[in-house]
């Protein structure tokens, strides 16, 4: 896998029902026309992150198509919406193993055998958290799970779940973060009991056999302080934190897989300390957002091992649509985002500049016309990505100065270097015009350069003497240059 890799999600489920409508045939994994792993090849991704393979809960699905609040976002979202429609949560798991939607296993290993023959790599889920309420192990092993008392349901209802088995009812606690309310759907494990530790480890070893790394649903969870935090009220009296995480025990015995964390709450350093080849950048998201120059260019001060490893994105499953949420300033975010240093992360629908977020609950999504615009802007993202110069260079943030105001600030610009290559990246996250000088650094002994933008073809000829005092840059609020530069 190169340094620096291209990652394409798939919403699995609305995906196959997308083939399958276009194709007037029901579509699984096992049956992909050639030509769609095709497509993602020609694109460049090196990984594929199939999201939603495995079983869904029945009780999570039952839950999901009587929720008020979820039924008015299918409104919302998809008018017209049946029930079918609704397979449910993919982080609502009953089993770890492929759904029939899927294929079952068969399904899964055509999947990935069809992007191996394409050097590409497959992700799936791991929810470490939480199962859905009809997993086996919540009749079988409640020992795995968080468990209250009567008097603790009875404080907080909604906090716990009545679950008859053999030899007893147990209140198995309902999942959640510490700032959130409950996940109605989902069973809490407790990572305090090693026989749970033990027990998701050979998750990860089953998913190991068919999958080339893993998708770590909100991985800071089962970090020992955040899940005592949580729950120490609940279970202080049977358990206590082990002397280890789970996290650098999971990587260990389970080499094989490349790990990348969901995770929030500055979190990041740690779980790459434990084990994760990437983390998630949520903070570069927020900033690019808040249209900040200076927070863009104080994160992306970070130090370079840091950096390496986090997985930039300006979209996902759990975000708002980049087209939608960033509008004009696009451009901008693209830029920044998936040239930087870091896996680059891209979500299905945001090459065609989708605008509507659908819920992970949903099976179809609606249909939207491609913009032509936004698909021509990310497929010369993708294309000026590919080159080695974007993976093997070397990276180095640029400083921006005044050139007659302050709007300076509102650039950010960065460099990669690979031998003769090299290449400027320069956005405007503001939504108004901003110029500035760029730092560029030592140059080579020419004359005169062309810098000629990926974004626009257009090109600029600059003596050397004029950049001195570094290159001169007026965009426009939201635009962005990407330039390779060449001795003129």
């Amino acid at each position: 896998m190169r340094t620096h890799p291209h990652l394409y999600e798939i919403s699995a489920w609305p995906w196959l029902d997308g083939l399958s409508a276009r194709g007037d045939r029901l579509v699984t994994l096992a049956t992909v026309p050639e030509e769609e792993w095709d497509r993602i090849a020609q694109a460049g991704f090196d990984i594929v992150y199939l999201m939603g393979v495995w079983r869904r809960s029945d009780i999570g699905r039952s839950m999901a198509r009587t929720d008020p609040a979820l039924l008015r976002e299918y409104d919302r979202v998809l008018p017209g919406w049946s029930m079918r429609d609704v397979p449910g949560s993919p982080y609502c798991i009953q089993a770890y193993e492929p759904d029939g939607r899927m294929g079952g296993w068969a399904g899964l290993e055509r999947a990935r055998e069809a992007l191996a023959r394409r050097q590409i790599a497959l992700f799936v889920d791991f929810v470490p958290n939480h199962t859905g309420f009809d997993h086996e192990w919540v009749r079988t092993r409640p020992e795995l799970y968080v468990e209250g008392t009567l008097d603790d349901y009875r404080r907080t209802p909604d906090n716990f779940h009545p679950i008859d088995t053999p030899d007893a009812v147990h209140f198995i606690a309902c999942g959640r973060d510490p700032f959130f309310a409950p996940w109605r759907d989902v069973a809490q494990l407790n990572y305090f009991n090693p026989e749970t530790r033990d027990a998701m480890v050979g998750v990860l070893e089953t998913i190991a056999q068919h999958a080339d790394g893993v998708r770590c649903d909100m991985a800071m969870l089962v970090l020992n302080d955040v899940f005592q935090q949580t729950w120490g009220r609940t279970i202080d009296l049977l358990w206590k934190a082990p002397s280890e995480e789970f996290w650098p025990e999971a990587t260990r015995r389970v080499a094989g897989l490349t790990y990348l964390a969901e995770v929030y709450w500055d979190r990041e350093w740690q779980l790459q300390q434990q084990g994760f080849a990437y983390t998630y950048d949520k903070r570069l998201l927020d900033r690019l957002h808040q249209g900040s120059g200076s927070g863009v260019r104080g994160h992306l001060q970070a130090d370079g091992s840091f950096t390496a490893k986090l997985a930039r994105f300006i979209e996902n499953h759990d975000e708002a649509r980049a087209a939608a949420a960033f509008g004009a300033r696009l451009q901008s975010a693209v830029a920044v985002a998936l040239t930087a240093p870091g896996m680059r992360f891209y979500y299905d629908g945001q090459l065609d500049g989708a605008q509507i977020k659908s819920p992970v609950q949903l099976g179809r999504w609606p249909n939207e016309e491609p913009n032509g615009e936004i698909r021509d802007l990310y497929e010369r993202i993708l294309r000026v990505t590919n080159t080695a110069l974007f993976h093997d260079g070397t990276w180095e943030l640029l400083g921006v100065y005044g050139a007659g105001d302050t709007t300076y600030d509102d650039l950010v610009g960065f460099s990669w270097r690979k031998g003769s290559e090299h290449a400027v990246v320069v956005a405007n996250v503001s939504t108004h015009d901003a110029q500035g000088l760029v730092q560029l650094g030592a140059m080579p002994h020419s004359p005169a350069f062309s810098f000629n933008d990926q974004l626009s073809d257009q090109r600029y000829r600059w003596v050397r003497e004029d950049l001195t005092d570094g290159l001169y840059v007026r965009l426009a609020g939201g635009a962005a240059h990407v330039f390779l530069v060449e001795q003129a």
